[in-house]
């Protein structure tokens, strides 16, 4: 009898283990999330990270090599073309240059006298060709003497040997003024490289000189961008970037900001990164945000097509079997496989074919029991 008891007890206890571990084992392991699959329309986006850029970065040089005497700019600053940068000093270019305007005004004045001269020597020809040709007739009558006429005819060509000589020495001048005046000119071009302007309207990214230091001529001082060149460095896994067009609308998140702001793809790099089998989208900003910061870690959205009253799927329910695409469904309390076919992916959904509307999707975990055809589900 005693015997008897210790059986019952013992199926008793088993029974309850069996109870609890099929409550608290069996049934949460084989009860699963599930998820309707429903239609609608759905843009097909392509994800990208990269980092804020620009076209163009303007590095602007000091083109001498001089000390730095001022800056009117900085990191961070908005410039306009033409705008003044920085000043270099540029030692005695002034003085040399006053030195030669004082050159040419100089050369001038000599030019001014010798032409002053010219037209005095030429009416002194005028009366001495006319008292040589007086002297001339008197001669011919026998009322002047040789000599006389000699003299008369001496006067007359030191005048215009005189004449000759002042007109070589104004050419000799005006040739003076036009080489002292260049000379001018190009100590003034010379001195303006020692000032500093902006050759875009743009941002300033960065400043690489203070004040005192003495820079080459190659040293860069500032780089610049403009505005219209700025736009996002993405890259794109090959296998999802042929859908990526040229002008196709995107929407960027930067890393310092919550907001979205709206862009556009305006250049796809020609050659994929050999490593990471990425390519290289630009995509620009409508609106540029400001400041921006160049470098600044960044993601990109980008619209690659729209799909229209589609069947629809979390993303985490579509499953890959020996390279076949399908999803876990509810079927007569028991989970069954089915193929479908990816049409897009955006978002954590994807939409799919070959799969009925309203279906129940399972929708698995590291907590569940790995489903198997056929399996009962909860």
């Amino acid at each position: 009898m005693k015997s008897l008891y210790k059986y019952l007890i013992a199926a008793g206890v088993v029974a309850l283990l069996a109870v609890v571990v099929y409550n608290k084992v069996y049934i949460p392991k084989t009860t699963y999330k599930t998820l309707k699959a429903y239609r609608d329309d759905m843009a097909v986006k392509v994800f990208g990270i990269g980092e804020v850029g620009a076209k163009t970065i303007y590095k602007i040089t000091a083109g001498v090599n001089a000390e730095l005497v001022s800056l009117a700019t900085d990191e961070g600053k908005w410039v306009k073309k033409g705008q003044l940068l920085a000043v270099f000093d540029s030692v005695d270019l002034p003085l040399q240059i006053e030195e030669a305007q004082i050159s040419v005004q100089k050369a001038k004045t000599e030019l001014i006298a010798s032409q002053k001269e010219l037209k005095s020597l030429d009416a002194q020809k005028h009366l001495a060709l006319v008292t040589y040709e007086r002297y001339a007739k008197l001669k011919e009558q026998s009322f002047a003497s040789q000599s006389e006429y000699d003299k008369a005819k001496a006067d007359l060509k030191v005048i215009e040997a005189q004449i000759q000589a002042t007109k070589a020495h104004i050419a000799s001048s005006q040739k003076e003024v036009k080489r002292v005046a260049k000379s001018v000119d190009v100590l003034k071009k010379k001195l303006q490289k020692y000032t500093l302007y902006s050759p875009v309207d743009g941002y300033v990214i960065a400043k690489t000189a203070d004040l005192g230091q003495t820079l080459g001529a190659t040293q860069t001082l500032f780089e610049v961008v403009r505005a219209q060149d700025v736009w996002i460095k993405a890259y794109i896994d090959e296998r999802i970037s042929g859908d990526v067009k040229v002008g196709a609308k995107a929407t960027i998140k930067l890393r310092s900001s919550a907001k979205s702001f709206q862009a556009y793809v305006k250049r796809i790099a020609p050659q994929s990164d050999a490593v990471t089998q990425e390519r290289e989208v630009d995509v620009a900003f409508v609106n540029l945000p400001k400041p921006f910061y160049i470098n600044e870690q960044a993601e990109v959205l980008i619209d690659t097509k729209q799909l229209e009253n589609v069947v629809i799927v979390p993303a985490i329910a579509l499953i890959y079997k020996e390279g076949i695409s399908g999803v876990w469904i509810k079927q007569n309390e028991k989970a069954h496989f089915q193929r479908v076919k990816v049409l897009g992916i955006s978002d954590g959904k994807a939409a799919v074919s070959d799969l009925q509307n309203s279906v129940e999707l399972l929708i698995a975990s590291t907590k569940n029991k790995p489903l198997k055809e056929g399996m009962k589900v909860h």
